[in-house]
């Protein structure tokens, strides 16, 4: 198996909740599909323009710039859980809450062009990372949220949830234009 075939998970590997995310991820692989996305994602960001990355669609959503946000904190944090898992570290690690993050993250006072590119800088850590690791640490379970999952279903949950937030970001902030 090379670096780039990451096989899909099973279903064990991974609590329920995150099945959609999962599912959304093309048969392909899985770290070209990470690269490809973060170039998309950084194509799409750039033709936003600042006053459209406030934009909300409804009065308690997130703007674009909070959901770019989001989209790093979330990534950062899957990464972290991602390298404990396969270096075998048996701790449990706790949930979070993601618009407790975004509030604390204060993202719309950045400029998105900041946020595109860190958004970037930590999806290139990611594959770095993902690239480096065997298939046994791929394979390896932990605890997240209460829930067993492998270090590979994390890779392929960051992938399927970027794909959700780009459908979210197409279909509700960018539609009418």
């Amino acid at each position: 198996m090379s670096a780039l075939d990451i096989p899909r998970p099973g279903p064990d590997e991974y609590a329920p909740y995150y099945a959609g995310y999962v599912a959304r991820v093309p048969d392909a692989p899985l770290l070209t599909q990470l690269v490809r996305q973060g170039d998309e994602m950084a194509t799409l960001l750039a033709g936003i323009d600042e006053r459209r990355a406030g934009y909300r669609y409804a009065p308690e959503k997130w703007s674009i710039k909070e959901m770019v946000g989001h989209l790093t904190d979330l990534e950062w944090i899957m990464a972290y859980r991602l390298l404990r898992i396969a270096r075998a570290d048996p701790t449990p690690l706790v949930s979070f809450s993601e618009n407790d993050y975004v509030r604390a993250g204060q993202f719309d006072r950045l400029p998105l062009a900041t946020l595109a590119a860190q958004l970037a800088r930590v999806r290139q850590a990611t594959v770095g990372m993902l690239g480096g690791l065997t298939p046994d640490a791929l394979a390896r379970r932990g605890e997240a949220n209460g829930a067993a999952v492998s270090a590979r279903a994390i890779a392929y949950i960051v992938a399927g949830h970027e794909l959700h937030h780009v459908q979210v970001l197409q279909s509700r902030y960018l539609r009418f234009e």
